[in-house]
């Protein structure tokens, strides 16, 4: 008797120490993954936010931490809404190769180039007539003098989703180099020089050596009847989400400064929860005061 009662005791804390283990583990995994997913953390949220635009004036991949790619993966909102309707306007399929030019066939990058670089000047001047809080004038301006432009580059009428995300996304990436300034670049095989270094707009304001630094302060309750109340359905439903799904509202103030002190500007980051994750409601935060202040010292 006494025999089987250690045999049963010995499974019993062989089974109650494979859950204690496995308890550890859950918490452990849930903690570590908390601390590095800053969708769960507003605080981390908004910085985040704010930080990807002030360091490069970066407003378009900002978006991925906002309502618009609740649902869905960013560039597909930007095919389903913007892309697409060009590319199938007056029932024709624009993408088919059908509407490929010699000069699109044969291109070896030069012509693409020309696209891109022609379209910086665009790109530029959209974001300061509009700012990124206003995304749907910038990409449907874009779009349209993008499309005209390339016909009168490649002569023919050919447009998809390539040909938007390499000359957007390249002008996107050459703004931000235009604030931050860039280094010589070599090729590693060759050491040939590739390109020369040049001089940022913040560089030429805060001294070669500068550091823009964001801090975010405390989340504060938002009123959340209230922000459902004022919210616009019609933004919320293009972006896939449920008003009903919210269960909380906060704002976040994240201050912009040089590092060492000097306060540039800040910014109130509106942000609401779905489920576990936080997402910032780009339908009420104001990014405007991101941008002007920072070309302008103090």
């Amino acid at each position: 008797m006494s025999n089987k009662e250690k045999q049963f005791n010995i499974k019993l804390y062989g089974i109650l120490a494979f859950v204690s283990v496995a308890v550890i583990l859950v918490i452990t995994c849930t903690f570590t993954f908390k601390a590095k997913y800053i969708a769960f953390h507003p605080e981390e949220l908004a910085k985040a936010y704010v930080d990807t635009i002030v360091q490069t004036g970066d407003g378009y991949n900002a978006y991925k931490n906002t309502l618009v790619s609740k649902s869905m993966k960013y560039g597909d909102f930007i095919r389903e809404n913007y892309i697409n309707p060009v590319v199938t306007k007056d029932g024709n399929d624009y993408s088919s190769d059908e509407y490929k030019s010699e000069k699109t066939l044969n291109d070896d990058g030069t012509l693409t180039g020309q696209l891109t670089e022609g379209m910086y000047a665009v790109y530029e001047a959209l974001v300061g007539r509009y700012g990124w809080d206003d995304y749907d004038s910038i990409f449907t301006e874009y779009i349209k003098t993008l499309t005209a432009m390339r016909e009168e580059i490649f002569g023919d009428k050919f447009f998809n989703d390539e040909v938007f995300f390499t000359a957007f996304e390249a002008n996107v990436s050459a703004f931000g180099k235009a604030l931050t300034g860039t280094d010589e670049t070599f090729d590693e095989n060759t050491g040939v020089k590739l390109s020369e270094k040049t001089v940022g707009e913040y560089q030429k304001l805060y001294g070669e050596d500068y550091k823009i630094v964001c801090k975010a302060g405390k989340a504060e309750a938002g009123y959340t009847d209230g922000w459902l109340m004022n919210a616009d359905a019609e933004a919320l439903e293009a972006y896939g989400v449920e008003a009903d799904k919210i269960s909380e509202v906060a704002t976040v103030t994240v201050e912009v400064s040089l590092d060492g002190g000097k306060k540039l500007t800040q910014c109130e980051v509106t942000l609401v929860k779905i489920g576990m994750s936080w997402y910032v409601d780009n339908l009420s935060t104001n990014t405007s005061a991101l941008y002007m202040p920072l070309y302008t010292a103090e």
